[in-house]
């Protein structure tokens, strides 16, 4: 069997293949990493070799980080081997420290991995202890003790400070922890007494989670794996519910809510769905998780089953109470943000978009797509100052204006005659000019001055065109273009 050959990964390091992991059998026969291929067959000349795959490994400690979070949402990796794991407040769900633990443990052998698990108030201490091979639950107050027969080589340090140690009968960190302070950073350095400190948990580094750490959850565990999709939508509703409560206390309501799926293999499926406005009704999350199910273009597979579902929200905001008007436009606009949250829950937020306003007097840009659940917070667009007011300005523009030829009364008339795509229109009636200068301030390539006009011709058609510059000030002959045209 594998397990019991010599068998070691090697990887290409400064033009020479060195091992870069190696199983137990080759580690009892001294082949560890960082020897060269070739002295490791000197040694061993019957050698199992294959070649080590970084980003395979990276990806595989990802996903056991994944499947590890069904204990905590507090989840950050820890070098190229290690895993770490905030169960501050999440032990008594397990039946505590020493329970949750052997889970851990159960559940990765499950998977395939033989690891070492540690518990301790301070993660310098528990990644000491771990890279030792001494997986066990250390008291607050004792990690001074429980450290104390490691050798200097835990701290991970560079290999002349661990040789200066050594010489100077320093073997372990036992020794090292009685020490004055001062005089170990004036031999060798800040950075060792920091480390030092690390491993005996006098100080907590702080931990980086791999995902943002939700404002709340909820979550349901089952003694028997749920191997079908059917109870979902109303598990879902009764977290959405527990959360529910939580944010009504609270006077707050969520705006991104996550469904997280974990498979008794490990893998975890997460959907999630954004809301224009913070909510916090069951129904409402419930529905929009079932739609974004039910476009997923992989569908979800419970695999050998689901055993935990959680259920996350973030971004709590508070929720006023909205004073409603005779007209119930109020109700109007929160029915207008329940529709655009279901459509962007089934075809994704960026498939619906809405016009906003710009900060710029410049037509073209006046306006600009984006995502509807973000431009509510927005200026709305508006053509008119008053609703009943026929509009100033066409609701579309031309991509691009179009060069017309005008005969017009100068210098500042209005079209009398244009010609536009071959077609000759004479102009009965005239509105404008509405001029438009530059935005100088915007140190933008130079442009001139713009005076639209309304114009209608004899057959009713309405016009929106200008003229490009001011005649004699700006330029000699100004261009006309047609902008756009009026419904």
């Amino acid at each position: 069997m594998l397990a019991d050959t010599p068998f070691v990964l090697t990887d290409v390091c400064s033009q020479m293949r060195l091992i870069a992991a190696a199983n137990l059998a080759a580690l009892k026969l001294g082949l560890m990493p960082g020897l060269s291929l070739a002295e490791a067959r000197a040694r061993v000349p019957k050698l199992a070799v294959g070649d080590y795959d970084a980003q395979g490994d990276a990806d595989c400690l990802n996903r056991l980080a994944d499947g590890c979070e069904r204990f905590t949402p507090f989840v950050a990796l820890d070098g190229l081997h290690g895993i770490v794991l905030d169960i501050t407040g999440c032990a008594h769900l397990f039946g505590g420290e020493v329970a949750l633990r052997d889970a851990l443990v159960r559940l990765m052998a499950r998977w395939g991995f033989d690891v070492h698990a540690t518990i301790a108030s301070k993660p310098g201490t528990a990644r000491a202890l771990c890279e030792a091979g001494l997986g066990r639950i250390v008291p607050a107050g004792e990690e001074e003790s429980a450290v104390a027969r490691l050798p200097v080589s835990a701290l991970k340090l560079n290999a002349s400070i661990i040789t200066g140690l050594m010489r100077a009968g320093l073997t372990h960190i036992g020794a090292l922890a009685t020490q004055p302070r001062k005089a170990l950073v004036a031999r060798f350095g800040a950075q060792f007494a920091d480390a030092l400190d690390d491993v005996l948990g006098r100080r907590a580094k702080p931990i980086a989670p791999r995902r943002a750490v939700p404002d709340c959850l909820a979550e349901r565990r089952f003694m028997e794996p749920l191997t079908h999709t059917a109870p979902l939508p109303d598990m879902l509703q009764r977290l959405a519910a527990d959360l529910e409560s939580v944010l009504e206390r609270a006077g707050e309501g969520a705006r991104v809510w996550e469904a997280s799926f974990f498979r008794t293999d490990g893998q975890v499926r997460r959907i999630a769905v954004t809301t224009s406005r913070p909510v916090r009704d069951p129904k409402l999350v419930t529905r929009l998780l079932s739609q974004k199910l039910d476009r997923l273009s992989d569908p979800l597979d419970p695999g050998f089953g689901f055993d935990v579902i959680r259920l996350e929200a973030y971004g709590r905001t508070p929720v006023t109470a909205v004073l409603v008007s005779f007209d119930g436009d109020e109700q109007t606009q929160a029915d207008i943000s329940a529709l655009i949250d279901q459509l962007s829950a089934r075809f994704g937020a960026h498939a619906v978009q809405s016009f906003v306003s710009a900060q710029t007097h410049w037509p073209e840009a006046q306006s600009h797509l984006m995502p509807a659940q973000q431009a509510k917070d927005l200026t709305p667009l508006t053509t008119n100052k008053l609703p009943y007011e026929p509009p100033t300005r066409p609701l579309r523009l031309f991509e691009r204006p179009e060069r017309i030829e005008v005969m017009a009364q100068v210098p500042d008339g209005h079209p009398l005659r244009f010609r536009w795509r071959r077609a000759l229109h004479d102009v009965t009636r005239a509105e404008g000019p509405e001029r438009i200068a530059p935005e100088w301030w915007k140190h933008e390539a130079a442009s001139l001055t713009r005076d639209y006009f309304r114009i209608e011709d004899r057959d009713g058609h309405r016009f929106w065109v200008f003229r490009d510059g001011v005649q004699l000030r700006e330029t000699r002959a100004p261009s006309w273009f047609m902008h756009g045209l009026f419904a």
